[in-house]
């Protein structure tokens, strides 16, 4: 245990922001799920809708430094690339 009084601080600090990280990062990855459910289902519209909202969530991990440009930008291309197959194996459907 600590005995200097800042660094008693900041293991409140950093357990603060661990447990902040771990909720966005939940919540980012629990997006990306919706979004793979979502096209496994074939439901494009609802697929469409939550692509956004996971882009969203992936681009403010970048800003808050809780994952890398490359990483989000991999994640995001991997996401896009599944609703747009879904979207063009419909058309190819109808």
């Amino acid at each position: 245990m600590a005995q200097i009084k800042s660094q008693k601080k900041r293991i409140l600090t950093n357990d603060k922001a661990r447990l902040a990280n771990a909720a966005r990062r939940s919540e980012m990855r629990t997006a990306s799920k919706k979004v793979v459910k979502a096209v496994e289902t074939k439901n494009l519209e609802e697929a469409k809708l939550l692509l956004c909202k996971a882009v969203s969530l992936i681009d403010h991990s970048v800003s808050t430094g809780l994952q890398k440009q490359n990483t989000a930008n991999r994640q995001k291309s991997q996401l896009a690339h599944l609703v747009n197959s879904l979207e063009a194996e419909l058309r190819v459907q109808a």
